[in-house]
């Protein structure tokens, strides 16, 4: 399930994170990556646990606590502190899949990776190329988001960013680790939260098709979650 979600930073927290990335000491994005994954990432990278990454993540965090898409969508457990990247003209990451259990840094404790999210920093008009290309049974889908905006999909995807021709991509990057670990169940139940969304719209909410939604998924989201 692949899921745009739109306005996640508002225009003054995504220049805040421009000024202050500005400012930042990138190093290879090689440092990150796993063996294999590093042979196909040519990127840069702020390091991790930087001043400049602590408190950018804090921003993002924070927008994604108020976000009601990304929750549906996501059912998050744990989020992994949002890391950052850079892609000037010439670099690119070839296709690979995301490492499936991340370690969080400084909490002595392990996370399951079922949901990537990249949240583009840099607006379409200011490079060429960049494409983040995600694959699932459907074919491969180009993804090229305005600044603010992200993309939510399945950590099991194989994924590549196109190389840049023209300017410099900007972007955060992080995983989640959802309370329901398989993308089929996330999904129907981000259908049907949906679903309930919209007849919420036309019928009040004690109405017998409104209750009887929501029971619906909250007894599969019990059935499902593991806390």
């Amino acid at each position: 399930m692949l899921v745009r979600v739109q306005g996640v930073l508002t225009p003054d927290e995504v220049a805040r994170c421009r000024a202050v990335l500005d400012g930042a000491g990138w190093i290879d994005g090689k440092a990150t990556a796993g063996e294999v994954a590093a042979l196909a990432k040519n990127n840069l990278q702020v390091p991790e646990g930087s001043a400049e990454s602590r408190e950018l993540g804090d921003v993002i965090l924070r927008a994604l606590g108020r976000n009601p898409v990304f929750n549906a969508a996501a059912l998050p457990l744990r989020v992994l502190p949002p890391l950052f990247n850079r892609y000037d003209v010439g670099m690119s990451f070839a296709a690979h899949v995301d490492g499936a259990v991340r370690a969080i840094p400084g909490a002595g404790m392990r996370l399951r990776a079922d949901v990537s999210t990249t949240l583009f920093l840099t607006d379409p008009a200011d490079y060429d190329g960049g494409e983040l290309v995600i694959e699932d049974s459907y074919g491969a889908h180009a993804v090229k988001l305005p600044a603010g905006d992200m993309i939510v999909y399945p950590t099991t995807s194989l994924h590549r960013v196109e190389p840049i021709t023209r300017g410099s991509r900007w972007s955060s990057f992080f995983w989640t680790q959802s309370m329901v670990k398989d993308d089929g169940q996330r999904a129907l139940l981000y259908d049907m939260d949906l679903a309930i969304i919209e007849t919420r719209r036309s019928l009040p909410d004690d109405s017998r098709a409104v209750v009887s939604l929501t029971n619906c998924y909250h007894n599969l989201l019990r059935r499902w979650a593991e806390l």
